[in-house]
């Protein structure tokens, strides 16, 4: 592909929207042409007028018969595919099928308001459905499958960068569209014919007989190689949105200003490179100039600069009607330079900062740890069983279990009774409840003599500020110091400011460094924190140079061997832990530490209490209270 420039404008194109909220009317549009074609559209932005409006444009524009359904973020595998109907299958004695809300939105759009939130087991269910057209329901007796084909409007409402829709489902979705820059006074609507919706449905009519030609795909599927994008859904769905621009347009073939326009909508948004400039070629020496005599002419002048070749005219340039006229440049240059110009300011940051964010969060988040519950904590589903140990019965989903079998086991029973339901202990389900535990952040601070003269102080403050977001957050800090010959618990697991301010006050430094007592006692917390069900974060801060053994004993040697013992037990526990090294200077003791510790080693030479809090934080994968 040639070299990007920022000329959009395609030949003989008339229709350029360049503000954002004609190009978010011109999604609307596009959106109504074909929604289950192109998938669906993600909506960035909060519920307020710009909203509201953009909404109340596509409904004008959808077919006035088209259903619209609203999805739930904490909707129900029955509610959402469909499955048993209690009510009639009791009444009837014989399985009763539901429909669920996508067979309701068959030929229509369904709504994910809070679309960051779903759960990723509904984002696969949409997923599945999105791609085959229909919707399998092999639950409760039931084997059907029902056909839908519906369109997605996923409001992605989230406020903080690393928040997002799934990906599985951004994948689905030909349009990105970012309505949180445009104000109510931004919204200007420019009349045009075709995007009426006498015109939507002409061109809906005139949709199935736009022809494909093979540049249009090759110059699509390139810019989005070029852009970084790794799916190939991206280019196959930019291909549908020009197909749909091209019968706005009463066009019979996709042509380039339609192509622009849908790399514009659907690749820009996705980009993950800028795309850079093709350099020229330097020029080749002559064939007949031989290299020894440049050589010889190098060594001859070592001082002076070799005298560069003139450039060859540009025939773009030197044309001045060049830049007005774009009906030869090729369509891959057309189509590459619309989505370079159209990438949306800040959005490489934006993907790097989530990148970042989402590699840390593998370790404590900012809520624990998930974990299953047999009393509280929110339904993710049921299971069969009993209900012993405090579990509770599901009644509804119990009677579901049991009401296809009803006739069989009145036949079976020799009873005709049609109001006595007949239950067995297979019929049983007890909801599956899942919660997240608290983390308890347990601090082991170095305030032996060596650290004490370096960055206690700074730990102090880390600490106060690390409690006041977790206070925020209802988690818990401990906090353990080792000095002298052993180490003491100051702070038991607590959220009280007020405790944690009179310890790290009343902390006093000097002694020797009894390292290995310090890990072991992180570990012995840590692990009585792991019982009570919550989640241990140990952030030891030390400059890692132990010269007190596990049994009072003053040497470095035997210290130190102690230490990378007792860190290994710590590894082998599976704790999380984070290293930072307190040092003035960057020591290779905290490091090697980390290692067999395996923790996350922070190096921190020099750092107020504000950046060491920032650091920990960040090391960790807990996000800053908000």
């Amino acid at each position: 592909m040639g070299g990007v420039t920022t000329d959009i404008l395609a030949p003989d194109s008339t229709w350029l929207p360049d503000s954002p909220w004609d190009m978010a009317m011109l999604a609307a549009a596009v959106f109504a042409v074909d929604p289950a074609g192109l998938g669906g559209a993600s909506v960035k932005a909060r519920v307020g007028p710009v909203r509201d409006r953009w909404m109340a444009r596509l409904r004008d524009l959808l077919p006035e018969d088209a259903p619209m359904r609203r999805v739930p973020v904490g909707v129900s595998d029955s509610r959402l595919l469909g499955g048993l109907d209690l009510a009639a299958t009791l009444q009837a004695g014989r399985p009763v099928a539901e429909r669920g809300v996508l067979a309701e939105a068959n030929g229509g759009v369904i709504i994910l308001p809070m679309a960051e939130r779903l759960d990723p087991g509904i984002v696969a269910r949409l997923g599945a459905c999105l791609d085959s057209g229909e919707i399998l329901v092999e639950r409760d007796g039931l084997g059907l499958r029902i056909p839908s084909r519906f369109g997605v409007v996923a409001f992605d409402e989230s406020i903080a960068e690393d928040e997002r829709p799934h990906p599985a489902l951004l994948d689905r979705l030909a349009l990105l569209i970012d309505l949180d820059p445009i104000g109510p006074r931004d919204m200007e609507d420019i009349e045009d014919d075709r995007t009426t919706r006498d015109a939507i449905d002409a061109a809906r009519a005139r949709l199935d007989g736009i022809t494909i030609d093979e540049p249009v795909l090759r110059a699509l599927c390139g810019t989005a190689i070029v852009l970084g994008i790794p799916s190939i859904r991206a280019a196959l769905l930019a291909l549908k949105v020009a197909r749909a621009i091209a019968a706005l347009n009463e066009h019979d073939e996709i042509l380039a200003e339609d192509a622009t326009l849908a790399a514009r909508l659907v690749l820009s948004p996705r980009a993950t490179v800028i795309p850079v400039p093709e350099q020229p070629e330097p020029d080749q020496p002559e064939p007949d100039q031989p290299k020894q005599n440049e050589a010889e002419s190098l060594e001859n002048e070592p001082d002076e600069p070799r005298p560069e070749p003139p450039s060859e005219p540009d025939d773009q340039s030197s044309d001045p009607d060049a830049g007005e006229d774009n009906a030869d440049r090729p369509i891959d240059d057309l189509v590459l330079a619309a989505a370079a110009a159209s990438i949306p300011a800040g959005l490489l940051a934006r993907i790097r900062a989530n990148g970042a964010e989402r590699a840390r969060s593998a370790s404590a988040g900012k809520a624990g740890a998930p974990r299953s519950s047999k009393k509280r904590g929110r339904p993710i589903g049921v299971r069969a069983g009993e209900p012993r140990d405090g579990a509770r019965l599901n009644l509804i989903e119990t009677l579901r279990a049991a009401a296809p079998w009803q006739r069989i086991r009145r036949e079976a029973m020799g009873r005709s009774n049609p109001n006595r339901i007949e239950i067995r202990r297979d019929d049983f389900r007890l909801p599956r409840l899942k919660q997240r535990s608290e983390t308890t952040t347990i601090f082991v601070v170095d305030a032996s003599g060596s650290s004490a003269l370096n960055r206690l102080a700074e730990a102090k403050g880390a600490v106060e500020l690390l409690l006041a977001e977790c206070y925020v957050r209802r988690d818990k800090v401990a906090l353990i110091a080792f000095r002298g010959r052993q180490a003491e618990l100051l702070l038991p697991p607590t959220r009280s400011l007020v405790r944690a301010k009179k310890c790290l006050a009343n902390l006093p430094g000097g002694g020797g460094t009894p390292l290995a007592n310090g890990i072991d006692a992180a570990a012995g917390l840590a692990e009585g924190v792991r019982r009570q069900g919550a989640t241990p974060v140990v952030i030891l801060m030390t400059d890692g140079r132990a010269n007190i053994g596990r049994g009072g004993a003053p040497g470095r040697v035997q210290a130190e061997a102690d230490a990378r013992e007792s860190a290994r037990a710590l590894r082998n526990a599976g704790l999380t832990a984070l290293v930072v090294d307190t040092s003035p200077r960057t020591q290779p003791q905290a490091g090697r530490l980390a290692i067999e510790m395996g923790a996350t080693y922070l190096p921190l030479p020099s750092a107020d209490a504000a950046a060491l809090s920032r650091g920990i934080r960040a090391a960790s994968g807990r996000p800053a209270a908000r």
